[in-house]
């Protein structure tokens, strides 16, 4: 072992005669291995590795994250609600390991995969994190200050807990989430329960630790949206610890602010970061055009190869008088749809008896279609094609628009609308010389406008056409229509409306210049393609924020799973899962909890919850259990465990989804990390104490 003299004296190229029998050879390295870490990590990697590829079949959940695996193989863009996209890019890597080319249809539970699809490598990655987990337990547990006995409990309990093994051993991300969760934790209290002198010397490795923990944090989210309460909960612990560190007046106060600043650079900042570039790897690497495209607004869709950018590529930017346009709504989703007109009028009646104003109906229709073509005509000319150089439209201008195909103006009127009475009808204008005039006039009013003298803009633009004559605003107001309306959608001129109402905007999707007035021509013209080979794009962070906002709020229709279970039917185990069958043999999988583990894990929280209230209620009254030190362990083993816990589970009690048992594995691994660690402490101080306590009783007491 060299001392520092010994180092110094390197440093300066000197060696003294002293201490040249230390340099002498050979040299001896002294290495201590934990053989408890070592036999518990062996038999994870046996039980989450062996016999990985069977069965050689699609199993449960492998059926809905192998249609992502495919897309990310070829390239196609997709978006899942459910999560952000680094646990689909960990599982597509796997594929990409084992040469999968996406071309396997995964289109049901049970169907048998080709001997060209690599079934091994599909399972590999979230088995292999699965294996780690059981190791990390028990290093977590050292770090709480447990002992190796307690660690070997809890890494026992991770590695035969059956639903978890089952949970590893398929391309399924609960094991991926569980070990970037331990891992955060595990780094951050390595770097806590590093020596104070290191801690302060910001050169140290131990920075290291608390960088892995926000690299770690930045996965955790970066996996499953459920990952951000378990970062929360890390965020509050360093909150506590850092907020401890400022009322420590043995440190100066720029080691002070400079530990706070590393704190926050490594579990705020760098979480955010690697947040936005998983976003960026997803939308640099899917830049093709696919089944989800309908869900983006037509500039994203636009920024993506084929589809609809193959129909919007070299448009006129510029929006002018005499361009013919279709009008995506913006807020018509999960289906797009556009505003429509056809030859056919409302119904003189309604079924309830209200009068209409029997004009041609105008609806949105979510498919494309001729009749979804408007032109956009100036009120004080009759020509319906473009000027030569062309007048572009601008925010505030008045406009009237023409139905292509019906030559009908759009019009409103102080008529109740068919489905939404309490609004106006909006119609295709027919003169029936029954006292009731056109009222055609729209103003252009362009809501994402930069200055108010703004160009109608193609796709770009997000604008709300007002009707001049009511000041109602042109609405979608999603409602069905009747059979006499074709089931599509109504659309409405609201005068009660939100400002910032996404139903109220429109934008113009396909555009071109139009060049025929006779109405025949213009037909012709109207069916024919609109192709031009130049692309438009948009920036990374317009993609990134409208990303972000379907994510959270467009919702893919769930329906009953006969499988689904609820939060309170975890606990008590009540249920599981049937995830494959054989055809013929009629072996199984069943996702299902070891029954003595999770009691063991029920009854924990339970013991340490009534022990915290014990505790808290004699401190309270001035009265010391344990010493200071173990309080400050069972305080932070109580936020780590329980906390873990019940931020991982509450939550799926206020969700409207479905759910199912596997959505509770998380929280089940912070149980078998208390488990272990609470039965050393009653074992450590309460019989102790209690042994204590009996012998200075009387005798009559204890006899």
């Amino acid at each position: 072992k060299l001392t520092e003299t010994s180092c110094s004296y390197l440093r300066q190229g000197v060696v003294p005669s002293s201490r040249k029998k230390m340099l002498q050879l050979p040299l001896v390295v002294t290495a201590q291995v934990d053989l408890l870490l070592v036999l518990v990590s062996l038999l994870a990697f046996w039980t989450r590795l062996s016999h990985l590829s069977y069965p050689n079949a699609v199993v449960f959940d492998e059926v809905y994250y192998g249609q992502f695996v495919s897309l990310y193989m070829k390239r196609v863009f997709f978006i899942d609600d459910s999560g952000p996209p680094l646990g689909h890019m960990i599982l597509a890597f796997g594929a990409y390991l084992g040469g999968f080319d996406g071309n396997f249809v995964w289109n049901r539970i049970g169907a048998e995969y080709p001997t060209t699809v690599n079934v091994w490598s599909l399972r590999l990655l979230p088995a292999l994190c699965g294996a780690l987990c059981v190791p990390l337990v028990y290093l977590l547990t050292l770090e709480l200050k447990f002992s190796h006995l307690s660690a070997l409990g809890a890494a026992v309990l991770l590695l035969l807990e059956n639903s978890l093994i089952v949970q590893s051993r398929f391309m399924l991300l609960e094991s991926v989430l569980i070990f970037f969760v331990l891992l955060a934790f595990f780094s951050y209290l390595r770097f806590h329960n590093a020596p104070s002198r290191l801690v302060s010397d910001f050169s140290s490795h131990v920075y290291i630790w608390l960088i892995l923990s926000g690299v770690s944090c930045g996965a955790v989210v970066g996996v499953k949206y459920m990952g951000l309460f378990s970062y929360l909960l890390l965020l509050v612990v360093a909150s506590l610890h850092t907020w401890k560190l400022i009322g420590d007046k043995t440190i100066s106060h720029r080691n002070v602010c400079v530990q706070c600043v590393h704190r926050v650079l490594c579990l705020v900042v760098v979480p955010v970061l690697l947040y936005v570039f998983w976003f960026y790897v997803h939308l640099s690497f899917l830049n093709r055009s696919g089944p989800h495209d309908q869900l983006m607004s037509s500039a994203f869709q636009a920024s993506l190869q084929g589809g609809l950018s193959r129909i919007t590529r070299g448009q006129p930017l510029e929006v002018a008088y005499g361009s013919q346009v279709t009008l995506r709504s913006s807020v018509s989703q999960p289906i797009p749809c556009w505003l429509h007109s056809h030859k056919v009028n409302y119904p003189i009646r309604y079924d309830n008896g209200r009068g209409s104003s029997h004009q041609q109906q105008v609806t949105c229709y979510p498919f494309k279609d001729v009749n979804n073509w408007w032109i956009i005509k100036d009120p004080g000319r009759q020509q319906l094609v473009v000027d030569t150089p062309p007048r572009p439209v601008r925010h505030g201008d008045v406009i009237q628009l023409v139905h292509g195909m019906t030559s009908r103006f759009l019009n409103s009127h102080d008529v109740a609308a068919p489905m939404s009475p309490h609004t106006q009808e909006v119609s295709g204008y027919i003169d029936f010389n029954v006292s009731m005039p056109a009222q055609n006039l729209w103003r252009v009013d362009i809501s994402n406008r930069e200055a108010e003298s703004e160009v109608w803009k193609t796709i770009l633009s997000e604008v709300r056409l007002v009707h001049v004559n009511t000041s109602a605003v042109l609405k979608l107001s999603g409602v069905p229509l009747p059979d006499w309306g074709f089931r599509q959608l109504e659309v409405v001129a609201d005068k009660l409306f939100k400002a910032h109402s996404s139903s109220l905007e429109w934008t113009v999707e396909e555009h071109r210049y139009g060049t025929s007035q006779e109405q025949k021509e213009r037909e012709a013209e109207l069916h024919s393609p609109t192709h031009i080979d130049v692309d438009r794009k948009i920036s990374f962070w317009a993609k990134f924020v409208e990303l972000q906002w379907k994510m959270l709020t467009v919702k893919q229709e769930e329906s009953e799973h006969k499988y689904s279970s609820s939060p309170l039917e975890w606990i008590t185990m009540e249920t599981n899962i049937a995830y494959w069958l054989h055809s013929s043999t009629n072996a199984q999988i069943h996702l299902i909890g070891n029954p003595v583990s999770w009691g063991v894990g029920n009854l924990s929280l339970l013991a340490y919850q009534l022990l915290a209230v014990v505790y808290l209620l004699r401190r309270r009254r001035g009265l010391k259990d344990v010493p200071d030190g173990v309080w400050d362990q069972f305080v932070c083993l109580g936020c780590v465990c329980v906390g873990g816990w019940l931020v991982n589970f509450v939550p799926f009690l206020l969700m409207d989804k479905t759910l199912f048992l596997y959505h509770y594995l998380p929280a089940l691994c912070y149980l078998y990390l208390l488990s272990p660690a609470l039965l050393e402490h009653a074992h450590t101080h309460l019989l102790r104490y209690a042994h204590q306590l009996q012998q200075h009783l009387p005798f009559h007491w204890v006899r």
